[in-house]
């Protein structure tokens, strides 16, 4: 499978008051200086690319130190793109001498710590998505007129092997020129390096001769180092020509179908033998014919077919399943790829229509179906390389639309014996649902983009699988000499990729240590065995020493980390996922690995509690959510900043008067007078509606209904949440209805219908209606108040939970004083005095006596979260617990909020 290798380096100043927000660009102070390396104040001195591969496992070091030469503190970031594969495991900032050192931890309890600081506003440099494979990795810093700065990120990879070549694509774009640009890769291969080539897309003519490029044996060597001048646009231009990719590609010799390392107490072992004859293969095609896929992604389905067509070789057998509400074979069984069955294809791909909804579960068993029958009743085609490739862009609505199920299905019928390849069209579809239905079925699962390339992503992944070599490819090893051991099966072993097992031996295990490959080819089966050379390996640790023995233990932690997460992604009980996410956590805490269960932070020298969030690693859904997050600053301490700024209080925004409802379903009454808040529980049946906010005088109107959990029962803890909420100006017209799955404009009269995908801004009735997509709605009165509503995804496959909404208010004090409702009574000041704080019946919280409204009121001090700025992590807000159901706070008792309808 492709793997490539990208960075973009990138360092900007912003000068100016960092308090203004403007991020981006540099915006220039009076007239722009052209003094050669110094733009805005600000030079860059240095920036470097380290690379040393060893046996594929790459490591990476980029550094760049950059000083601020004006007389104001100026925002300078550091931007890197890496593979999303990659793992981060090391960062440090340095600021005039003094360093910050990034430490990885656990990420719930890194979120915990640094809790303090996201308050302030001051997280910084959480990995965002970039482009299709790529995470991009930037961080802000606020420097002091005169100050040095200076940024070292160090991540790995394993490199993958694809369509016979290893590529690193280095993303270059400082953006200004730089004193000392380099990139360097010294590159390490036991089995001898068999080509080498550096290449970029912004130099031409002689200028390509500035790469030196060399290889001999097992070593390999890539140096670039332009001048000023080389760098320059032109000669009197200070604009940098550096903007493209540079890019190197390498392979090694295959004089041997093993190539078995062992270090200590750890092995790996590639394998990608040549001279394999390709195996005939039978091939079906599973495709969403949905009402969905109408325009250009159908058309581009139709190219990418008929391309894969011209590719078919003339003795692998084929075909097409197509499903929308109903499903439809092409062909009763396989058919050879003759001449004219090929014509007939082409046609028929030409020529086929869509169909309503999306039966996926009958698609995917009918080729299923096909491919199993053609294997029973045709021996000609049991020696084939079976394959299905499914393609869809969104959920099942008819058949049977439950994914657990539909995932139960295909793995009964598989039975284990073929891969399932699972294709993503576009953003509406559930990712970890095909990429965990691929998983368990010895396949991958691949997300094609809807972008004018699409036709050639999808041929492109065919081409990846087009020519298998070997099936039912296994590695043995003495059980007495393995202590851990990475995945050693593989369903399909493809041309011009590569297998990598790792594992960790016993002690005295190297001894007896050997490998047995087997596996089924065309016409005849692979059996061989591999024993280390040993004589080798000491030449290997002469020439490579720690670096070698450090590689190899690396890329076992870093492999075994990738499968358990894969295994975890296709968990079928939280129990197995729990178990998984352990493991993984455990090895990448001990490596040091920034990956989805940890996160590298920054602690402020003499804080230990005062953390920053500088590095984390979130997972597919969310990455759009990350995307539309703005950049923050890191504020350095006092000693970092200008003296004139040192000291000098900031503005202070008028304290906030925000109430919410979320959870299950926890109220929260924030009193900015009394620097303090109140949090109430409502206790409800699922299908009660409540009045949150009611305003006879602005007509605004919020009912919210309950909804429980998926096996509400008859269980002791029944946790109840919002699941509808109502949204109405009476006076207007307006009304808005909100539910986890879309939100509705005049609901009842056929209005417009959005999902959560959406990013939309509406004006309707002096009302503007924002969607940030997958998490938050905002809607804002002219005359009231503005709602935050945020959406809660849960694990789909959790056996409890179901997505739950929570609602927010901020300028309340817009709304008249009559407003009430659960929610709408608190928008105004009201008074409450606290004593006779004492020990509670939990001797981790304190009880008190609440006087409020002439009554006193046992209440107990705790915490709930506020998701209204965050909604992934929230914000613990500190308040006094009121009991049974806010008797004696709220007006009345809770149920004279009770209302028949949500409208």
């Amino acid at each position: 499978m492709e793997r490539q290798m990208l960075l973009c380096l990138c360092l900007l100043s912003l000068p100016g008051l960092i308090a203004s927000g403007l991020i981006g660009q540099p915006r220039s102070i009076g007239k722009r200086q052209t003094q050669g390396t110094i733009v805005n104040g600000i030079e860059i001195q240095s920036m470097k690319v380290n690379c040393r591969v060893t046996s594929r496992f790459a490591n990476y070091v980029i550094t760049s130190q950059a000083i601020n030469h004006g007389s104001t503190a100026q925002e300078i970031v550091f931007d890197v793109e890496i593979p999303r594969t990659a793992y981060i495991s090391n960062f440090l900032l340095t600021v005039d001498g003094v360093p910050y050192p990034g430490n990885i931890k656990d990420k719930v309890i890194a979120w915990k710590q640094y809790r303090k600081a996201v308050v302030r506003g001051e997280t910084a440099g959480l990995v965002r998505a970039s482009g299709r494979k790529m995470e991009k990795f930037n961080i802000a810093v606020n420097v002091g007129a005169g100050s040095k700065v200076g940024f070292e990120l160090t991540y790995e990879e394993l490199l993958k092997r694809h369509l016979g070549k290893y590529e690193i694509v280095i993303k270059v774009k400082p953006k200004q020129l730089v004193k000392q640009f380099e990139i360097e890769a010294d590159i390490f291969e036991p089995q001898e390096i068999s080509m080498l080539d550096a290449q970029t897309s912004f130099l031409s003519g002689d200028m390509t001769q500035v790469i030196e490029k060399s290889f001999s044996g097992k070593k390999g060597h890539v140096y670039f180092n332009p001048t000023i001048d080389q760098q320059q646009t032109c000669p009197t231009c200070t604009q940098s020509l550096l903007d493209g990719d540079f890019t190197i590609k390498y392979d090694v010799k295959r004089d041997t179908v093993c190539d078995l390392q062992v270090v200590n107490k750890y092995f790996a072992q590639f394998f990608a033998p040549k001279n394999l004859k390709n195996m005939v293969k039978n091939v079906v095609f599973v495709i969403d014919i949905s009402g969905s896929m109408a325009g250009q992604k159908i058309k581009q389905t139709r190219q990418a077919l008929l391309k894969i067509l011209d590719d078919i070789k003339p003795d692998d057998y084929f075909n097409f399943i197509l499903f929308g509400g109903h499903v439809r074979a092409w062909k009763n069984s396989l058919i050879q790829a003759t001449t004219a069955n090929l014509q007939e294809a082409r046609a028929f791909v030409q020529t086929f229509g869509l169909a309503g909804a999306t039966n996926l579960n009958g698609g995917l068993l009918e080729g299923i179906k096909i491919l199993n029958k053609a294997h029973e009743v045709d021996p000609r085609l049991r020696n084939n390389a079976p394959i299905v490739i499914m393609l869809t862009d969104g959920e099942p609505t008819v058949g049977e639309t439950n994914l657990t199920q539909i995932r139960m299905n295909v793995k009964n019928a598989v039975q284990g014996k073929f891969p399932l390849y699972n294709l993503g069209f576009g953003e509406n579809v559930d990712f970890n649902f095909l990429e965990a239905m691929s998983l368990e079925n010895n396949g991958v699962a691949r997300r094609i983009y809807r972008e004018n390339d699409a036709a050639d992503q999808l041929q492109g992944f065919y081409q990846e699988v087009a020519n298998p070599l070997l099936t039912d490819v296994e590695f043995q090893y003495p059980k007495a000499s393995i202590e851990a051991l990475t995945e050693n099966r593989v369903k399909q072993f493809y041309e011009g990729s590569e297998i990598v097992v790792a594992g960790q031996l016993t002690d005295g295990g190297k001894k007896s240590f050997k490998a047995d490959v087997t596996g089924r080819g065309a016409g005849q089966d692979l059996v061989t065995t591999c024993l280390v050379d040993e004589e080798e390996m000491e030449k290997t640790l002469r020439e490579r020493g720690h670096m070698f023995e450090q590689h190899i233990e690396r890329l076992w932690a870093y492999l075994t980390i990738q499968q358990l997460l894969e295994k975890r992604t296709k968990a079928n009980s939280e129990k197995e996922m729990n178990d998984l996410s352990a493991k993984a956590l455990e090895l990448s805490l001990k490596y040091k690995f920034v990956t989805p269960l940890t996160s590298m932070v920054i602690t402020k020298p003499g804080d230990p509690d005062d953390q920053l969030a500088i590095a984390d690693k979130p997972g597919e859904e969310e990455m759009a959510e990350l995307q539309k997050k703005p950049r923050r600053t890191i504020m350095l301490p006092a000693q970092h900043l200008p003296p004139k700024l040192r000291g000098t209080p900031r503005p202070q925004a008028p304290p906030a008067h925000v109430t919410g409802v979320d959870g299950d379903p926890h109220f929260i009454i924030q009193v900015p007078e009394k620097d303090d808040a109140v949090c109430f529980n409502i206790n409800e049946e699922p299908g009660v509606v409540m009045s949150l906010i009611q305003d006879p005088d602005t007509g605004i109107t919020v009912n919210g209904q309950l909804i429980g959990d998926k096996n509400h029962g008859n269980g002791k803890n029944k946790n109840t949440y919002f699941g509808r909420l109502g949204i109405m100006n009476q006076m207007t017209g307006f009304t808005l209805e909100v539910t986890p799955q879309n939100i509705t404009f005049h609901p009842g009269m056929k209005g417009s219908v959005f999902s959560w995908l959406d990013q939309v801004t509406l004006r309707q009735e002096g009302v503007t209606v924002t969607i940030i997509p997958t998490r938050k709605l905002m809607v804002s009165m002219d005359n009231g108040a503005t709602m935050v509503v945020v959406l809660h995804h849960v694990w789909k496959k959790h056996p409890v939970h179901q997505d739950f909404l929570g609602l927010y208010t901020v300028d309340s004090h817009k709304m008249s004083p009559r407003t009430h409702g659960l929610l709408g009574q608190f928008f105004h000041s009201f008074d409450f005095e606290v004593f006779d704080v004492r020990p509670g019946s939990d001797p981790k919280k304190t009880d008190a006596t609440m006087l409020v409204k002439n009554r006193r009121l046992v209440v107990t001090r705790g915490s709930q979260k506020d998701y209204r700025k965050d909604p992934w992590l929230g914000s613990d807000v500190s308040c006094w617990f009121v009991h049974n159901n806010a008797d004696g706070l709220i007006d009345g008792i809770y149920t004279d909020y009770i209302i028949p309808s949500i409208f």
